[in-house]
């Protein structure tokens, strides 16, 4: 199994666990998710392997996109400036990120920590995320001055509602780990120290099941459903590329940067 500087993968009978190794927040970037979703490729070839857990080091699980540093200096011009170019073509991210969505294996995703903006897209490309009071859960994507991605438009709404969806998309708050359970974004609550254990325990229980019938029950509960975050992602990046260019969403990278409420002018 492939192991690279930016992910590891440890073996426990049938199951792998992925670790980000990007500490302490865990930003991700193409080449992350690639890396990623190339160990899943690995994972659905081999036989042996019948569950993931994907977990993290450091203080987050994946704190998304890393925007910092990136804002527009003062003189220059905001709408010219793209506060997330480093993170290269968000097209090719987001084929990356389908390729994530698209894996055979069951995911549960080990949330010891921050999983936000496209960190929690990541964590909802798994089918069941493990959690603990000190987590947070954000769709932060309004506060950016921006539009969510990473296929939350169909992922969110279906973990939780499309009302609680709607609250976390136009607010951008942080939901803790309790209402994060309370709310189905997560499917159990264990103390901190624990989140990875009991994700590694829920994988393993699943991994001594039937690995036909678990696929093949997979495929089922989930048909359609990387078709649907491929559609997504595509109006998604539509109107992000739009927001990009705008004075709104380098003040947002800015005012997030910088500890403070942005001030937007709505152009």
């Amino acid at each position: 199994m492939t192991t690279t500087s930016d992910i590891a993968v440890e073996i426990t009978g049938l199951v792998a666990t992925i670790e980000i190794r990007r500490p302490p927040l865990n930003f991700f970037d193409i080449l992350l998710i690639r890396q990623i979703a190339d160990t899943l490729d690995e994972i659905d070839n081999d036989p042996n392997l019948r569950a993931v857990v994907l977990a993290a080091q450091g203080k987050a699980f994946c704190a998304g996109a890393n925007f910092n540093n990136s804002a527009p200096k003062e003189g220059h011009d905001k709408a010219k400036s793209d506060p997330a170019k480093s993170l290269g073509p968000i097209n090719h991210l987001y084929h990356e990120a389908a390729r994530i969505f698209g894996n055979k294996k069951p995911i549960v995703a080990a949330v010891h920590g921050a999983a936000i903006g496209g960190g929690l897209g990541l964590a909802l490309s798994a089918d069941f995320r493990v959690t603990c009071p000190e987590a947070r859960f954000a769709a932060n994507f309004t506060r950016l001055g921006f539009h969510p991605g990473f296929g939350l438009t169909v992922t969110l709404p279906e973990a939780v509602g499309k009302t609680n969806a709607a609250l976390m998309f136009y607010t951008s708050r942080r939901v803790t780990g309790e209402d994060a359970f309370k709310m189905g974004l997560a499917s159990a609550l264990v103390p901190q120290d624990q989140v990875r254990a009991e994700a590694l325990k829920l994988a393993t229980e699943i991994a001594e099941c039937s690995p036909l019938g678990n696929i093949a029950t997979r495929a089922t509960m989930r048909q359609g459903l990387t078709d649907r975050v491929k559609a997504a992602t595509d109006h998604e990046l539509a109107v992000q590329t739009r927001l990009r260019a705008t004075e709104d969403f380098a003040e947002g990278v800015k005012a997030t940067e910088e500890r403070r409420v942005p001030n937007f002018k709505g152009r």
